[in-house]
């Protein structure tokens, strides 16, 4: 079964590559700023700013299913309008769609539970432009599954992990916020319940967080006990101490989706105990 994972450069999309394999599908991944070399995927050049290239990849794969993992940041043309770009052209050449969103389409102001049926109302760049991929894409593909989901760790090799080691020695400044709540998800489990929608027929959209809501500081601390680190080296602060305006309590309410996977999203408390 061939499986198209854009974005297979990235922390996850690496991961659903060796997943897919793992579980017999032949993948086909893209890569934009860094070509993604040998291995075990058949690796493509994709611009999600290019209508064209897009259109030309999907008739030219023809995959059974597509797993969107890119990430453009606040760039609006990558984050928000490539997804519906792709979700076009899947829908046209009968493709299913699984369009990896964040925790980010949510504001945190006035609530700090969110599950499926919450309405996103963003308050930064990078939300904004989630949100309108979110709506974009269910718009022109109304069978696509978008799989939002909150930070992603594991193996040392997430950006959060990198950060704590860097503050722990002092090769960053910054602090880890202490008054700002998530629900991390490991990038293992993530990969294998994106996979398992992908191989499904749900719609619509799912939450893809962890069990546990921790702030990043005790996010920070798991870490730091998990690889040996001094965790009073660790610098905590509060959003308004520096600067911080994006949302602060958002904790992605999971058990809807939790409870038709047969996939455990773990919390950080037990992942982190088991990496």
């Amino acid at each position: 079964m061939t499986l198209l994972i854009v974005g297979g450069t990235g922390f996850l999309g690496r991961e659903l590559i060796r997943q897919a394999v793992s579980a017999g599908h032949s993948p086909v991944a893209t890569w934009s700023r860094r070509p993604g070399g040998r291995g075990l995927a058949t690796w493509r050049e994709l611009d999600l700013r290019d209508r064209g290239q897009i259109r030309n990849l999907l008739e030219q794969v023809r995959p059974r299913m597509v797993v969107n993992a890119s990430s453009g940041g606040a760039d609006w043309q990558v984050t928000a309008e490539g997804p519906i770009h792709l979700a076009l052209a899947a829908a046209k050449y009968g493709c299913r769609l699984i369009h990896v969103s964040s925790d980010a389409v949510f504001s945190g102001i006035g609530r700090s539970r969110y599950d499926e049926a919450c309405a996103p109302d963003p308050i930064t760049p990078y939300g904004a432009a989630k949100a309108a991929a979110e709506a974009g894409v269910l718009n022109v593909h109304p069978e696509a599954v978008v799989a939002r989901t909150s930070l992603i760790i594991g193996y040392g090799r997430s950006e959060h992990e990198r950060l704590v080691h860097d503050l722990a020695s002092g090769a960053r400044a910054g602090a880890l916020l202490t008054d700002d709540r998530r629900c991390p998800v490991h990038v293992s489990d993530l990969a294998s319940a994106l996979l398992e929608l992908a191989s499904g027929d749900d719609t619509g959209v799912r939450h893809l967080g962890g069990p546990e809501a921790v702030s990043r500081h005790a996010l920070g601390l798991l870490i730091a006990r998990r690889d040996g680190l001094d965790v009073s080296r660790l610098p905590s602060g509060r959003a308004g101490e520096i600067g911080f305006r994006g949302a602060l309590d958002v904790r992605l309410d999971s058990s809807i989706t939790q409870n038709s996977l047969t996939t455990t999203l773990r919390g950080p408390s037990r992942f982190l105990s088991q990496d």
